[in-house]
Parts: structure tokens; C-alpha cells; sequence
């Protein structure tokens, strides 16, 4: 009987331990996604509710600096360089702090966003860019807190913040001018030595068209501004597919005596591994 016991205390035991009550978050997250551009920008957040609490001057005091949500920082994420405030600010991603005021508000992006709520000692150094964004007051309330994206342009866009009465807009510039010139001009120069490279040396491994595979990793060769082991060493592989042994060979010869400069001991066996299957050593 006392086993039986005892064998029911450990299966409600575990039935405990095993029960997990799942409640709704009082300030639920979210993370919203946007392309300028050509940048990709995320915003991940939580969301606290009024809930018939006066907000600004009161459960966020002005002139103080706030997580700008709840829970966890609240974080952003450029996949490109950006603009914030006249400041460049790298890509990767930030937390998103701020200062209310009854007039606007100061948005700090900090380059430590892994704090919950303010950092227990702020540090001035990884401020990556402050603005100053205005507030414009809202003719009804906005129960929960809420961020947008906002006037989006190819080259802009405002990172907009809402609740109670007041939307306030951070703005940010992304260089999207400079990524597409920069775009253009690899295209209408053709492509890159390292284009052709890639290129050729997919076709040796895919097993396609090996002589236009010749010729295009004479062509990188022949545009790289500075020799590279590992070109030659491709261009030895072609060269011994395409039944050129004697090109082979002296490529091989090229990126064995450039890998051991570099001392690439990698490169020097394989060199010299293929040069014996070749004859030439």
C-alpha cells in the first residue's frame, strides 16, 4: 500500500513540474520589418498599455531617460550604414533609448542592446547617434504604445512612435544613392576578376563548359591587381581538365611558389601533391 502511495505522489509530482499556466504578457512584443531602399531595418519591442494611466509626465517622467517600451531593450537593426541625426551610424543593431519632453524628445541609439530596461551605468561612449525629434500631439489616445515605419522614401524614412496623445518620428537617412552608384558602376565595368573566378570555377566543379571555364580564370587572373596562390591553383585545376598539362603545370608551379611566400602550408601540399600526379616532380 505504501508503494502505491508513493507511486502516486511522484506521478502528480510530475504532472506538477510537467503544467506550465500560460498567461498573456501585459505588454505583449512585437518586431516589425522594413526594406528602404536597399537596406533592411527591424525594430524588436514591447508594447505596455495605457490602461488609464497618465504616460508622459507620469509613468514615463520627462527628462528622463526611458527604455522606450517595456521588458527588454527595445532594438533596431540596419543591415546597411545609416544616417542618424548628421551621423553615421554602422550597420548592426542598437537599443533604442530615449529622453521625453513636453516638446520633443531625445533618441538615442546605444550600441549595448542587451540591458534590460536602462543600463545601470550609462556610458556616453556607446551612444552611436542622438536626435532631436518633435512631438505632434494626436487627437485621441493611443492605447498601446506603437512604432512605425513612416514616410518612406528610397533615401528616408521616419521611425515613428505613438501613445497616449503624442507621435513623435525619428528620422533616419539611408544611402541608397551611394549603393546604387556603386552598383551601377560594377555593372557597366563589367565584372570583377573575382566575378570571374567564381564563375570559372563553378563550371570546373559543376562539370560545364571547361574551356569557357579557361578562359574566364585567365581573365580574373589577368585583371587581379595582386598574384593569388589559391588563382593559380584554380587555374592548374582547369588547365589539368581541359587536357592542357603543360598550362597546368605551370600554373601549379606559380601557386606553389606564391603559397609558400605566404606560407600556406594548405596550398604548398596540394601544389605539390598535384605536381607529382602531373610528372613534374
Amino acid at each position: 500500500m505504501k508503494k502505491i502511495i508513493l507511486f502516486v505522489c511522484a506521478i502528480a509530482t510530475t504532472f506538477a513540474v510537467q503544467a506550465q499556466l500560460e498567461t498573456p504578457a501585459p505588454s505583449p512584443s512585437q518586431k516589425i520589418e522594413q526594406k528602404v531602399g536597399l537596406t533592411d531595418v527591424t525594430v524588436e519591442y514591447s508594447r505596455p498599455s495605457m490602461k488609464g494611466r497618465t504616460i508622459f509626465g507620469g509613468l514615463v517622467p520627462y527628462d528622463k531617460i526611458w527604455r522606450t517600451g517595456a521588458n527588454a531593450n527595445t532594438k533596431i537593426t540596419f543591415s546597411d550604414d545609416v544616417m542618424v541625426g548628421g551621423k553615421e551610424v554602422k550597420a548592426g543593431t542598437y537599443a533604442i533609448y530615449t529622453r521625453p519632453g513636453v516638446q520633443s524628445w531625445d533618441v538615442m541609439l546605444y550600441s549595448d542592446s542587451n540591458n534590460w530596461g536602462t543600463p545601470q551605468k550609462w556610458d556616453d561612449s556607446k551612444v552611436a547617434a542622438t536626435a532631436k525629434a518633435q512631438v505632434f500631439p494626436l487627437p485621441i489616445d493611443i492605447e498601446t504604445f506603437t512604432m512605425s515605419f513612416d514616410d518612406i522614401t528610397n533615401n528616408s524614412a521616419n521611425l515613428g512612435m505613438m501613445w497616449e496623445k503624442s507621435y513623435v518620428a525619428l528620422p533616419i537617412e539611408f544611402m541608397t544613392d551611394k549603393q546604387v552608384s556603386a552598383s551601377i558602376d560594377r555593372v557597366m565595368n563589367g565584372p570583377s576578376a573575382n566575378d570571374y573566378y567564381q564563375a570559372a570555377v563553378y563550371y570546373l566543379n559543376a562539370g560545364k563548359d571547361i574551356n569557357k571555364a579557361k578562359t574566364w580564370i585567365d581573365k580574373a587572373i589577368e585583371m587581379r591587381e595582386q598574384p593569388a596562390f589559391w588563382f593559380h591553383r584554380q587555374q592548374s585545376l582547369i588547365y589539368a581538365k581541359a587536357g592542357d598539362k603543360k598550362g597546368a603545370i605551370s600554373a601549379a608551379k606559380k601557386s606553389l611558389e606564391m603559397a609558400k611566400e605566404a606560407g600556406n602550408d594548405d596550398y604548398v601540399a596540394l601544389n605539390t601533391k598535384s605536381l607529382k600526379e602531373w610528372g613534374a616532380m
